[in-house]
């Protein structure tokens, strides 16, 4: 087996039930809220990963920069994506925002110079008629 199978089909799990959960939490409390809790599930992870590597985290100013841009755009998208769950259908809201790779192929295809297929094209066409279908 590929290294790389076994995490992201932890991944896959995990986010599942990242953009299922939030619907109940958000039936109890409201987006904000779940947010400030759901941020400190984030700290608890990150704490763990910090004690378990101690020595070994890198610091490069830039590259900080960029992964602290990240955690802002990360948790700013948490943030909508809870008010979307709470007001609408997880089915809904749960698939479009599962479309955030087309933004990342957009702007790998721009900043990256990334080459792009026409099976990969296929794929985006197949991703927003998902979409579409699972928003009717």
């Amino acid at each position: 087996m590929k290294t790389w199978i076994l995490p992201a089909l932890m991944a896959l799990i995990l986010w599942g039930f990242w953009g299922f959960l939030p619907k109940v939490a958000t039936r109890y409390i409201d987006p904000q809220s779940v947010l400030v809790f759901q941020a400190i599930g984030s700290v608890i992870v990150g704490l763990g990963v910090l004690f378990s590597v101690r020595d070994q985290i890198q610091w490069q100013a830039t590259g900080a920069f960029w992964a602290i841009v990240t955690g802002l755009f990360g948790m700013l998208g948490s943030l909508f994506f809870l008010q979307a769950v709470n007001r609408g259908k997880v089915t809904a809201v749960v698939t479009m925002t599962a479309l955030y790779p087309l933004i990342s192929i957009i702007l790998a295809l721009i900043f990256l110079k990334e080459p792009f297929t026409l099976k990969q094209g296929l794929g985006v066409i197949c991703a927003l008629t998902a979409l579409i279908l699972f928003s009717i």
